[in-house]
């Protein structure tokens, strides 16, 4: 099964405050914000929704197509997610622009303050998936992550006239998106990713309810940090898996992006669902150990040690039939 990822290609920069960013607002205050907070760490790695989701695709074998839009100082990058198992043949160069970038600040509570910049990625509305796919052949699923908003409708709509299945990650990009954008790249979609906010921005947004949004897509997944996820799908039927236990978190940027990766990975392989899921929770355990969206490494033993250790040998089988090339 060859795997599409659309989206954000960028660089991250992440900083690490030591307070708490709670304690610095004042509740009657909050229509003139004006806050500096001292950081005392900084750490730049190579980030971005679809190439964070492709390296771990990449690492579990599925060398996966990326598609999106960059800058001219990308190449390095390049050569890293292709040394990764990630086809970056469909990534369109714009050399006179900077490719996207992402600043966040993280306090000792896990709270976080983001901004983006776009960048090159507002060029990846240019870009046109019959191409990509005339030049890989068969796709058998497109994972539309956030992007330039056009483009994420434009890869979408393209999924449903060429007849390739795909999944719909709106997420960071709710926020800017009209209901009626939104339910134009969920329609359809065989998955639906988003997390808790983002579910309840989701049915704002479109003024659905949960039975109707469901009636639009094949199965809705819900990550709730902690509390591990949520697998729903028309007619009220919910698969619960738990979250793996994680102490001392190091940092929880791209948690979600890795979740997304083993769970399509699982997908992929053909396992039973609440086992790409359980893979999922463990690839975002993993993450979160690590600064940085793509530094961690994926090794058979104690990936299955984590799996088994949480949610017993249940899955084990079904998984470790695929995960035999790792080392």
């Amino acid at each position: 099964m060859r795997i599409a990822v659309t989206g954000s290609i960028a660089t991250d920069h992440l900083m690490s405050f030591p307070g708490v960013f709670t304690d610095h607002l004042l509740a009657d205050r909050l229509d003139r914000v004006s806050l500096s907070f001292l950081a005392d760490r900084l750490d730049v790695r190579r980030g971005g929704v679809a190439a964070n989701i492709s390296y771990g695709l990449g690492q579990l074998g599925l060398r996966p197509v990326l598609v999106g839009a960059v800058g001219g100082d990308f190449e390095p990058y390049r050569v890293r997610l292709k040394e990764h198992g990630v086809d970056t043949d469909s990534v369109l160069v714009r050399e006179d622009l900077h490719t996207a970038r992402f600043v966040c600040t993280t306090d000792r509570m896990q709270n976080q303050i983001a901004t983006f910049y776009a960048g090159a990625m507002a060029e990846a509305r240019t870009i046109d998936l019959a191409q990509v796919l005339a030049r890989v052949g068969r796709i058998s699923l497109v994972m539309v992550s956030p992007d330039d908003p056009e483009a994420m409708v434009r890869h979408t709509r393209a999924c449903r006239l060429l007849g390739i299945p795909f999944a719909a990650d709106p997420s960071q990009q709710l926020a800017g998106l009209t209901g009626e954008q939104v339910l134009d790249l969920v329609d359809g979609a065989r998955w639906l990713f988003t997390n808790e906010y983002e579910a309840a921005l989701l049915r704002e947004r479109t003024g659905l309810t949960d039975a109707e949004i469901l009636r639009r897509v094949g199965c809705w997944v819900v990550t709730r940090g902690n509390k591990g996820v949520r697998i729903h799908r028309d007619g009220g039927r919910v698969l619960t898996v738990p979250a793996v236990e994680v102490p001392g978190v190091v940092d929880p940027t791209g948690v979600g992006d890795a979740f997304r990766a083993g769970f399509l990975a699982g997908v992929a392989w053909g396992v039973p669902e609440k086992c790409a899921a359980q893979l999922g929770c463990v690839l975002a355990a993993t993450v979160l150990d690590y600064v940085g969206t793509q530094e961690y490494r994926l090794h058979r033993e104690p990936l299955m040690a984590r799996l088994r250790s949480t949610y017993g040998v249940g899955c084990a089988a079904h998984l470790l039939a695929h995960l035999r090339e790792l080392r």
